[in-house]
C-alpha cells in the first residue's frame, strides 16, 4: 500500500550537516520525497507535534530541542513508508538501533537521534497537518 509519512531532520542532523546523509537513505530506499522544508519550529509547533508527551517530565526538553535550530521536515511517500521509514530510522536509543540504520550511524544519543518519523496512519494525518497544513 502506498503511504505518505512525516519525516523530521532534527536541529542535532542539522547542525552537523547530515541532512544530503540522510535523504540519500530514503531516497535509496525507493522513498520519495512529497514536500521538504527547513524551518525553525516555534513553541507553539514543537507543543502540537509532542502533545501525547504534554506534562511528562521530559516535555519541555522536548520541545527546547526541538526549537533550538533548524531542523527539515519532509514527507517521503511510498510502498508501507511508515514501517520502511521507522526501520530506517532503527530505535529511539541509536545505542541500540541495528547496523546502519540512520541512528545508529548519526544519532548522538537518546535524546539527540537525529530524526523523527511518524508511528502510524494517524499519526502521519495529525503530524502532516501540523507541519505542512
Amino acid at each position: 500500500m502506498i503511504e505518505k509519512t512525516l519525516v523530521l531532520l532534527k536541529p542535532d542532523a542539522v547542525e552537523r550537516n547530515l541532512i544530503g546523509h540522510i535523504l540519500v537513505e530514503y531516497e535509496r530506499n525507493g522513498l520519495r520525497i512529497l514536500e521538504m522544508k527547513l524551518m525553525k519550529a516555534s513553541s507553539t509547533l514543537a507543543e502540537q507535534h509532542y502533545i501525547e508527551h504534554k506534562g511528562k517530565p521530559f516535555f519541555d526538553r522536548l520541545v527546547a530541542y526541538l526549537t533550538r535550530s533548524p531542523l527539515v521536515a519532509l514527507v517521503l511517500e511510498g510502498e508501507n513508508a511508515i514501517s520502511r521509514v521507522r526501520a530506517l530510522n532503527g530505535t529511539t536509543d541509536p545505542a541500540d538501533s541495528q547496523d546502519n540504520t540512520i541512528r545508529a550511524l548519526y544519532g548522538k544519543s537518546m535524546s539527540e537521534n537525529t530524526v523523527h518519523a511518524s508511528d502510524s496512519t494517524e499519526s502521519s494525518k495529525r503530524e502532516r497537518a501540523i507541519w505542512f497544513g
